[in-house]
């Protein structure tokens, strides 16, 4: 069977490091989805562990992991210049052992989007009217001809102190890294001071074909609607699994 391929791409003595290396998101499934019961129509009780669009999320495409730590000191007091601030630091100490083997990678200190490039979107005041400061990505994507890259928040699975702006890149044809700027969640944390850890997903990869589509609405007559209702109605739970769901392999 024929098996389109998504390729990740770095400096070879990077790759051979084996640091955090891109990887299936399926792997990242969290714990409390593992250890989440069925449950039964008896007790009402049927949970999410049941819903295959639900885990299709936790298991579509892959997923990138934050290359070094990353301190975060967000909304806080800047004494010197008498304003709310934030600042970034990334692990210096990782960055100077990829260094010193002659690496050029992509670990530049910090990029960073003013407000205004997204003014007036709600990006802005949930992210306190700060700046968006970019996670660095050392690898570059690459898809095959005519195929690219959703680029979003692990779905069901995110870090709830920060996401990233979802993005599409036509990776077929883009031969650069990738960065993504982040958005810290002001609605949850008024003043956050954390580290974002080596290691962490914060990025899932759903590659697709580009295609070209148009909308259509359609009225159905009363017997074929009344005929699939009743098809649905023949099994109350599992239908969709056992019916119409088709399993995805992501390797």
């Amino acid at each position: 069977m024929f098996e389109n391929v998504i390729e990740f791409i770095s400096q070879k003595d990077y790759v051979e490091l084996k640091e955090d290396h891109p990887r299936p998101i399926k792997i990242n499934i969290p714990e409390w989805y593992k250890k989440l019961e069925h449950g039964t129509l008896d007790n009402k009780n049927l949970t999410v562990k049941g819903c295959m669009p639900f885990l299709d999320t936790l298991t579509s495409g892959y997923s990138l992991q934050i290359p070094q730590d990353i301190q975060i000191q967000h909304n806080v007091w800047n004494e010197d210049q008498k304003i709310m601030d934030s600042f970034y630091a990334v692990g210096d100490l990782f960055e100077m052992m990829v260094r010193s083997k002659g690496l050029n990678l992509n670990f530049r200190k910090a990029e960073i989007h003013g407000t205004q490039q997204l003014q007036g979107s709600p990006y802005v005041e949930k992210n306190k009217n700060l700046p968006f400061y970019k996670i660095m990505n050392p690898w570059i994507i690459k898809t095959p001809p005519g195929y690219s890259c959703l680029f979003l928040p692990p779905m069901n699975n995110s870090d709830d102190r920060f996401s990233i702006i979802p993005g599409i890149v036509d990776t077929d044809k883009f031969t650069n890294e990738i960065n993504f700027p982040i958005i810290i969640n002001g609605d949850k944390y008024k003043t956050l001071k954390t580290i974002l850890k080596k290691g962490l997903p914060y990025v899932q990869i759903i590659p697709f074909k580009r295609e070209s589509w148009k909308m259509k609405i359609s009225g159905e007559k009363t017997e074929p609607f009344v005929k699939r209702k009743l098809l649905y109605m023949t099994k109350i739970i599992h239908i969709y699994k056992d019916k119409f769901w088709s399993k995805k392999s992501w390797k």
